[in-house]
């Protein structure tokens, strides 16, 4: 998903080996260009040899979320709990298998109206609104015909004002939502700082369980990369260090 317009792409694989994902991420980056950041989570795909090579080689920057603190892709995790609720009813209502309905799911999400935003994904990509059922039903009732003698250079013209228009647009508003969220959020939050050599719990997997996790351990701090993240020592897990988020590490007593 892009974080500037969110405009969404889901692709089904049958496997989630790295290099199938970077087959599919190289298809998408064909059509729309080369990011110079993307972010992942810290699946073993995505912090492969191979995967650091390919975005190496097109020089594209990875960053990583931090472990077990999905609200550092916030808005992605979102698409994908609506994404899920899309799919599931549309295979109990149509009987069909997920993957052949998921393009028009997508087109679904991608032509609404995103509230922090003011606008579709669709509208800030491609600067205009996509045609489709909604569009469909608008032209059969109005009969709306577009002129077709309009000048080439007019209608490039308008095009890149009504874009840059849209994307002006797109940004005040994500910024008054986001600038809401952080106020909602800093009335519970307190703030807390972590000194590096200062022993700290942290909220990890359960061994011999993925989807389980709980506050462990007498780590040590490491060092500090940002407000929010810091590099904690783990020599008793296969990855001796790791990035956690604030919010999934305590003060060991």
């Amino acid at each position: 998903m892009c974080a500037a317009t969110r405009y969404p792409e889901a692709v089904p694989l049958r496997t989630l080996k790295a290099r199938a994902i970077v087959k599919a991420l190289v298809k998408f980056f064909s059509i729309f260009g080369l990011p110079k950041h993307i972010q992942s989570d810290q699946g073993s795909n995505f912090m492969s040899k191979v995967f650091a090579q390919v975005m190496a080689e097109l020089k594209v920057t990875h960053q990583t979320s931090s472990a077990y603190h999905p609200e550092s892709q916030g808005a992605l995790e979102r698409f994908h709990q609506t994404l899920k609720s899309m799919i599931q009813k549309f295979c109990t209502e149509s009987d069909r298998e997920w993957d052949e309905g998921l393009l028009l799911l997508l087109f679904a999400v991608r032509e609404t109206c995103q509230e922090s935003l003011g606008f579709s994904p669709a509208d800030l990509v491609f600067g205009h609104t996509v045609r489709g059922p909604l569009r469909l039903l608008r032209e059969t009732c109005l009969s709306d015909k577009p002129s077709l003698e309009k000048n080439l250079l007019d209608y490039v013209s308008s095009f890149r004002e009504r874009l840059h228009h849209a994307c002006d647009v797109a940004r005040e508003s994500l910024s008054k939502a986001q600038s809401k969220m952080k106020d909602r959020y800093d009335k519970r939050s307190v703030t807390r700082i972590f000194q590096p050599g200062d022993r700290v719990l942290v909220l990890l997997p359960i061994v011999g369980s993925g989807l389980q996790a709980k506050f462990s351990g007498r780590y040590v701090v490491d060092r500090q990369l940002s407000e929010t993240d810091y590099v904690i020592q783990t020599p008793d897990r296969k990855k001796t260090t790791r990035v956690c988020h604030i919010n999934s590490m305590l003060f060991k007593q």
